[in-house]
């Protein structure tokens, strides 16, 4: 799995590129609402944590943890939200996706299902995947809906297991695709 090279993934609805600092400015447009960060484990409702976020994913980047995109409405070309890879393990041929938000009016229109379609075929048919993780705060129905709809199987529930930015100790549920079930 080489992260090294500038990716650019995109379909008919949207494209995915790199998360550069230099999109703060159009990021903070969308992201500047407390209610999308409800249920995540950093935010990005104002300039300083939302610095914070893109610094920090810059710098997994860079350590090769994580891969972040911003995700691009094809239809109007405005940036819509974001989406990284992360908990890469090469020896294991797994990653997890994640880490994604979408601005309010992004949300609900078929941009995340697309978005994830081109992270999962990636991850399988060009980094050779043998299995990608997602999970979701098992407070979030709506994004355990959208896993469930992508294919994913609910493998189980981690009690406690996260720190929210908010203070909360949430319960993570865990979803995976597998190559089987992905060539199936």
């Amino acid at each position: 799995m080489d992260f090294t090279q500038h990716v650019v993934l995109e379909n008919r609805r949207v494209r995915l590129r790199p998360l550069e600092a230099s999109d703060f400015e159009a990021l903070k447009v969308i992201a500047f609402n407390p209610d999308i960060w409800h249920y995540t484990l950093t935010r990005g409702d104002d300039a300083m944590s939302l610095a914070a976020y893109i610094n920090t994913a810059l710098q997994d980047r860079r350590a090769g943890r994580r891969y972040p995109f911003v995700i691009i409405d094809r239809e109007t070309g405005q940036l819509a939200g974001s989406t990284s890879y992360y908990n890469i393990a090469p020896h294991d041929q797994r990653l997890s996706i994640g880490y994604t938000w979408l601005g309010r009016e992004f949300q609900r229109t078929g941009l995340n299902r697309a978005a994830k379609h081109l992270l999962l075929s990636y991850a399988f048919d060009h980094l050779g995947c043998e299995r990608v993780e997602l999970e979701t705060d098992a407070r979030n129905q709506q994004s355990q809906q959208a896993m469930r709809r992508m294919g994913a199987t609910e493998e189980g529930t981690l009690r406690r297991h996260r720190l929210t930015q908010g203070g909360y100790r949430r319960d993570t549920v865990i979803f995976s695709i597998i190559r089987p079930e992905w060539e199936g």
